[in-house]
Protein backbone atom coordinates (compact mmCIF):
# COMPACT_ATOMS: atom_id res chain seq x y z
CA UNK A 1 0.00 0.00 0.00
CA UNK A 2 1.77 3.37 -1.11
CA UNK A 3 1.15 6.12 1.29
CA UNK A 4 2.24 9.16 -0.67
CA UNK A 5 4.87 9.64 1.69
CA UNK A 6 7.71 7.81 -0.67
CA UNK A 7 7.31 4.15 1.24
CA UNK A 8 5.25 1.06 0.67
CA UNK A 9 3.73 0.34 4.37
CA UNK A 10 3.83 -3.38 3.09
CA UNK A 11 7.58 -2.80 3.21
CA UNK A 12 7.18 -3.21 7.16
CA UNK A 13 8.89 -6.49 7.19
CA UNK A 14 12.16 -5.76 9.43
CA UNK A 15 12.23 -3.55 12.43
CA UNK A 16 16.06 -1.47 13.21
CA UNK A 17 15.42 -0.68 16.99
CA UNK A 18 17.98 2.25 17.00
CA UNK A 19 19.66 2.29 20.46
CA UNK A 20 21.12 -0.13 22.72
CA UNK A 21 19.77 0.36 25.98
CA UNK A 22 17.54 -1.14 28.45
CA UNK A 23 13.92 -0.27 26.27
CA UNK A 24 15.47 -1.41 23.24
CA UNK A 25 16.86 -5.22 24.79
CA UNK A 26 13.04 -5.53 26.33
CA UNK A 27 11.52 -4.31 22.78
CA UNK A 28 13.69 -6.82 20.53
CA UNK A 29 12.71 -9.84 22.50
CA UNK A 30 8.87 -9.30 22.94
CA UNK A 31 9.50 -8.62 18.97
CA UNK A 32 11.40 -11.88 18.06
CA UNK A 33 9.62 -14.73 20.33
CA UNK A 34 6.23 -13.32 18.35
CA UNK A 35 8.23 -13.72 15.27
CA UNK A 36 9.23 -10.43 14.04
CA UNK A 37 12.59 -9.52 12.35
CA UNK A 38 14.06 -7.41 14.49
CA UNK A 39 17.40 -6.21 14.57
CA UNK A 40 19.47 -3.65 17.44
CA UNK A 41 21.64 -1.09 15.75
CA UNK A 42 23.86 1.37 17.78
CA UNK A 43 22.88 4.52 17.60
CA UNK A 44 25.86 6.35 18.16
CA UNK A 45 28.93 3.82 18.25
CA UNK A 46 29.80 3.36 14.45
CA UNK A 47 32.87 0.94 12.88
CA UNK A 48 31.39 -2.10 14.85
CA UNK A 49 30.56 -6.20 14.12
CA UNK A 50 27.77 -7.65 14.08
CA UNK A 51 26.61 -10.10 16.83
CA UNK A 52 23.99 -12.18 17.38
CA UNK A 53 23.71 -11.85 21.81
CA UNK A 54 21.32 -13.37 23.86
CA UNK A 55 19.25 -10.81 25.87
CA UNK A 56 17.08 -12.06 28.84
CA UNK A 57 13.76 -10.15 30.10
CA UNK A 58 12.66 -10.24 33.51
CA UNK A 59 8.92 -9.38 32.75
CA UNK A 60 8.04 -10.14 36.73
CA UNK A 61 5.74 -13.00 35.36
CA UNK A 62 7.68 -14.62 33.03
CA UNK A 63 11.47 -14.66 32.22
CA UNK A 64 11.67 -14.61 28.24
CA UNK A 65 15.24 -14.81 25.97
CA UNK A 66 16.15 -14.41 22.40
CA UNK A 67 19.33 -14.19 20.40
CA UNK A 68 19.26 -10.64 18.87
CA UNK A 69 21.24 -9.56 16.15
CA UNK A 70 23.29 -6.02 17.35
CA UNK A 71 24.59 -3.94 14.84
CA UNK A 72 25.65 -0.30 13.41
CA UNK A 73 23.58 2.04 11.57
CA UNK A 74 26.45 1.90 9.00
CA UNK A 75 26.59 -1.33 8.50
CA UNK A 76 23.98 -0.97 6.09
CA UNK A 77 23.59 1.18 2.94
CA UNK A 78 19.83 1.52 3.25
CA UNK A 79 17.67 0.41 6.44
CA UNK A 80 14.14 -0.74 4.72
CA UNK A 81 11.31 -1.24 7.02
CA UNK A 82 10.52 -0.14 10.71
CA UNK A 83 12.67 2.19 12.45
CA UNK A 84 12.07 2.48 16.37
CA UNK A 85 13.94 5.00 18.35
CA UNK A 86 15.13 4.52 21.61
CA UNK A 87 18.27 6.12 22.08
CA UNK A 88 18.68 9.14 24.34
CA UNK A 89 17.45 12.23 23.26
CA UNK A 90 20.22 13.77 22.95
CA UNK A 91 21.38 12.54 20.20
CA UNK A 92 18.84 12.86 17.39
CA UNK A 93 20.67 15.38 15.31
CA UNK A 94 23.58 12.60 14.94
CA UNK A 95 21.27 10.21 14.24
CA UNK A 96 19.44 12.03 11.78
CA UNK A 97 22.25 12.71 9.68
CA UNK A 98 22.78 9.05 9.71
CA UNK A 99 19.37 7.94 8.50
CA UNK A 100 18.66 10.87 5.82
CA UNK A 101 19.87 8.96 2.97
CA UNK A 102 19.47 5.33 4.24
CA UNK A 103 16.02 5.93 5.80
CA UNK A 104 14.11 9.27 4.45
CA UNK A 105 11.21 7.76 3.49
CA UNK A 106 11.03 5.16 6.01
CA UNK A 107 8.16 5.92 9.35
CA UNK A 108 10.03 6.71 12.15
CA UNK A 109 9.10 5.96 15.50
CA UNK A 110 10.36 7.83 18.52
CA UNK A 111 10.19 5.84 21.70
CA UNK A 112 11.79 8.18 23.59
CA UNK A 113 11.28 11.18 26.56
CA UNK A 114 10.81 14.58 26.00
CA UNK A 115 9.11 17.30 24.21
CA UNK A 116 10.02 18.29 20.46
CA UNK A 117 12.65 15.32 20.40
CA UNK A 118 11.45 15.20 16.51
CA UNK A 119 12.46 18.51 15.62
CA UNK A 120 15.58 18.19 14.24
CA UNK A 121 14.31 15.12 11.92
CA UNK A 122 11.27 17.20 10.68
CA UNK A 123 13.47 19.95 9.64
CA UNK A 124 15.75 17.70 7.63
CA UNK A 125 12.62 16.67 5.69
CA UNK A 126 11.64 13.22 7.27
CA UNK A 127 8.63 12.58 6.06
CA UNK A 128 6.92 9.79 7.86
CA UNK A 129 7.47 10.60 11.81
CA UNK A 130 5.23 8.94 14.50
CA UNK A 131 5.87 9.34 18.13
CA UNK A 132 5.48 7.07 20.50
CA UNK A 133 4.68 7.49 24.62
CA UNK A 134 6.42 4.83 26.67
CA UNK A 135 4.23 3.20 29.61
CA UNK A 136 6.84 1.40 30.88
CA UNK A 137 9.53 0.85 32.93
CA UNK A 138 12.93 -0.81 32.69
CA UNK A 139 16.25 -1.57 34.27
CA UNK A 140 19.63 -3.27 33.91
CA UNK A 141 19.96 -6.57 35.80
CA UNK A 142 22.81 -7.62 34.03
CA UNK A 143 24.68 -6.93 30.87
CA UNK A 144 22.08 -8.55 28.45
CA UNK A 145 19.58 -8.98 30.99
CA UNK A 146 16.47 -6.97 31.76
CA UNK A 147 13.90 -6.27 34.39
CA UNK A 148 10.75 -4.79 32.25
CA UNK A 149 7.47 -3.80 33.89
CA UNK A 150 4.27 -3.00 31.49
CA UNK A 151 2.34 -0.45 32.96
CA UNK A 152 0.02 0.01 30.02
CA UNK A 153 -0.19 0.25 25.81
CA UNK A 154 1.92 2.94 25.25
CA UNK A 155 -0.31 5.20 22.15
CA UNK A 156 1.38 6.17 19.22
CA UNK A 157 0.37 9.23 17.00
CA UNK A 158 1.47 10.98 14.49
CA UNK A 159 3.33 13.81 14.09
CA UNK A 160 4.12 13.72 10.36
CA UNK A 161 3.14 11.33 7.34
CA UNK A 162 0.61 8.80 6.80
CA UNK A 163 -2.74 8.21 8.58
CA UNK A 164 -3.36 4.68 7.04
CA UNK A 165 0.25 3.90 7.93
CA UNK A 166 -0.01 4.53 11.73
CA UNK A 167 -2.29 0.79 12.04
CA UNK A 168 0.22 -1.20 10.35
CA UNK A 169 3.22 0.28 12.22
CA UNK A 170 0.82 -0.65 15.63
CA UNK A 171 0.75 -4.11 14.29
CA UNK A 172 3.86 -4.99 13.63
CA UNK A 173 4.91 -3.28 17.18
CA UNK A 174 2.44 -4.91 19.12
CA UNK A 175 2.75 -8.05 21.76
CA UNK A 176 1.25 -8.98 24.85
CA UNK A 177 4.50 -8.48 26.79
CA UNK A 178 5.06 -5.04 25.34
CA UNK A 179 1.65 -3.75 24.27
CA UNK A 180 1.23 -0.48 22.11
CA UNK A 181 -1.77 1.06 20.62
CA UNK A 182 -2.92 3.80 17.77
CA UNK A 183 -3.76 7.77 19.33
CA UNK A 184 -5.23 9.82 17.08
CA UNK A 185 -4.06 12.90 19.17
CA UNK A 186 -0.77 12.07 20.54
CA UNK A 187 0.38 15.32 22.01
CA UNK A 188 -1.60 15.64 25.21
CA UNK A 189 -0.18 12.31 26.16
CA UNK A 190 3.02 13.70 24.92
CA UNK A 191 2.92 16.38 27.53
CA UNK A 192 1.55 14.53 30.13
CA UNK A 193 4.19 11.96 30.44
CA UNK A 194 6.77 14.74 30.11
CA UNK A 195 5.66 16.48 33.10
CA UNK A 196 5.63 13.49 35.00
CA UNK A 197 8.86 13.29 33.60
CA UNK A 198 10.00 16.92 35.22
CA UNK A 199 9.12 15.27 37.96
CA UNK A 200 10.58 12.32 38.17
CA UNK A 201 13.68 12.50 36.69
CA UNK A 202 14.97 15.81 38.53
CA UNK A 203 13.64 14.87 42.41
CA UNK A 204 14.64 11.08 42.61
CA UNK A 205 18.21 11.93 40.98
CA UNK A 206 19.06 14.95 43.42
CA UNK A 207 17.29 12.73 46.62
CA UNK A 208 18.99 10.27 45.72
CA UNK A 209 15.77 7.72 45.84
CA UNK A 210 14.06 5.40 43.71
CA UNK A 211 10.45 6.09 41.85
CA UNK A 212 8.88 4.54 44.87
CA UNK A 213 9.11 7.96 46.85
CA UNK A 214 5.90 9.86 45.68
CA UNK A 215 3.82 7.33 47.45
CA UNK A 216 5.66 7.21 49.91
CA UNK A 217 6.81 10.57 51.83
CA UNK A 218 4.05 13.23 50.99
CA UNK A 219 6.55 16.45 51.45
CA UNK A 220 8.18 14.97 48.37
CA UNK A 221 5.27 14.31 46.73
CA UNK A 222 4.10 18.31 47.36
CA UNK A 223 7.23 19.62 45.74
CA UNK A 224 6.40 17.16 42.54
CA UNK A 225 2.88 19.27 42.85
CA UNK A 226 4.70 22.49 42.79
CA UNK A 227 6.58 22.00 39.30
CA UNK A 228 3.41 20.00 37.95
CA UNK A 229 1.95 23.67 38.69
CA UNK A 230 4.40 25.33 36.68
CA UNK A 231 4.48 22.81 34.04
CA UNK A 232 0.90 22.73 33.61
CA UNK A 233 0.94 26.68 32.49
CA UNK A 234 2.98 26.13 29.92
CA UNK A 235 1.19 23.25 28.63
CA UNK A 236 -1.99 25.54 28.37
CA UNK A 237 -0.20 28.32 26.74
CA UNK A 238 0.31 25.35 24.17
CA UNK A 239 -3.10 24.24 23.52
CA UNK A 240 -2.87 21.53 26.10
CA UNK A 241 -5.49 20.79 28.55
CA UNK A 242 -4.51 18.62 31.28
CA UNK A 243 -4.90 18.47 35.20
CA UNK A 244 -3.36 18.68 38.12
CA UNK A 245 -5.02 15.96 39.61
CA UNK A 246 -4.61 13.58 36.30
CA UNK A 247 -0.99 14.16 36.19
CA UNK A 248 -0.74 13.85 40.29
CA UNK A 249 -2.35 10.09 40.00
CA UNK A 250 -0.10 9.23 37.06
CA UNK A 251 2.79 9.66 39.20
CA UNK A 252 1.29 7.97 42.09
CA UNK A 253 0.88 4.97 39.72
CA UNK A 254 4.19 4.98 38.21
CA UNK A 255 5.74 5.38 41.64
CA UNK A 256 3.47 2.55 43.15
CA UNK A 257 4.58 0.18 39.66
CA UNK A 258 8.32 0.83 39.53
CA UNK A 259 8.83 0.83 43.78
CA UNK A 260 12.32 0.52 44.36
CA UNK A 261 13.43 1.14 40.47
CA UNK A 262 15.67 4.15 39.89
CA UNK A 263 14.91 6.16 37.51
CA UNK A 264 16.15 6.50 34.10
CA UNK A 265 18.07 9.85 34.87
CA UNK A 266 19.32 8.55 38.50
CA UNK A 267 20.72 5.26 36.04
CA UNK A 268 22.70 8.06 34.08
CA UNK A 269 23.96 10.25 36.45
CA UNK A 270 25.27 7.10 38.68
CA UNK A 271 26.78 5.24 34.98
CA UNK A 272 28.23 9.00 34.11
CA UNK A 273 26.63 9.41 31.13
CA UNK A 274 24.81 12.36 30.21
CA UNK A 275 21.23 12.80 30.93
CA UNK A 276 17.81 14.15 28.95
CA UNK A 277 17.43 16.39 31.26
CA UNK A 278 17.30 19.16 28.18
CA UNK A 279 14.40 17.67 26.59
CA UNK A 280 12.91 17.85 29.74
CA UNK A 281 12.71 20.42 32.35
CA UNK A 282 15.08 22.60 31.19
CA UNK A 283 12.80 22.54 27.57
CA UNK A 284 10.09 23.61 29.78
CA UNK A 285 12.05 26.68 31.31
CA UNK A 286 12.78 27.35 27.58
CA UNK A 287 9.36 27.85 26.23
CA UNK A 288 8.33 29.75 29.67
CA UNK A 289 10.93 32.24 28.97
CA UNK A 290 9.93 32.62 25.09
CA UNK A 291 6.25 32.72 26.20
CA UNK A 292 7.80 35.87 28.19
CA UNK A 293 4.98 36.49 30.77
CA UNK A 294 4.97 32.34 32.79
CA UNK A 295 8.19 31.72 35.24
CA UNK A 296 8.90 28.35 35.93
CA UNK A 297 11.30 28.73 38.93
CA UNK A 298 11.32 25.34 40.62
CA UNK A 299 10.95 23.07 37.26
CA UNK A 300 13.82 25.32 36.17
CA UNK A 301 16.31 25.41 39.31
CA UNK A 302 15.88 21.38 39.29
CA UNK A 303 16.88 21.34 35.64
CA UNK A 304 19.81 22.96 36.20
CA UNK A 305 20.89 21.38 39.46
CA UNK A 306 20.64 18.16 37.40
CA UNK A 307 22.88 19.25 34.59
CA UNK A 308 25.43 20.37 37.36
CA UNK A 309 25.20 17.33 39.06
CA UNK A 310 25.34 14.89 35.69
CA UNK A 311 28.56 17.27 34.65
CA UNK A 312 30.21 16.50 38.16
CA UNK A 313 29.47 12.79 37.80
CA UNK A 314 31.00 12.83 34.45
CA UNK A 315 34.13 14.14 35.20
CA UNK A 316 34.45 12.36 38.41
CA UNK A 317 37.84 9.30 37.75
CA UNK A 318 35.32 5.74 37.70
Amino acid sequence: METGNGFDASEINTIHIIGNGVIAKALAVALAINGRSVTILRGSVDNTGTSRELVEVDTGEERLSAHIEISSINSYEKLDGLIVLTNKSFGNEQVARKLHAKAKHSPIVFLQNGLHVESCFSDMGFENLYRCVLMATSQAAGENSVRFRLVAASPIGIIAGSEEMLPNIVTQLNTSTFSFRAEPDIQPFIWKKVISNCVFNSICPLLEVDNGVFRRNAAVLEVGKQVIRECLIVAREHGIRLTEEEIVQNILSISEMSDGQKISTYQDILNRRETEIDSMNLEIARLARRSGNITVPATSLLGELIRLKSNIFMQQVP
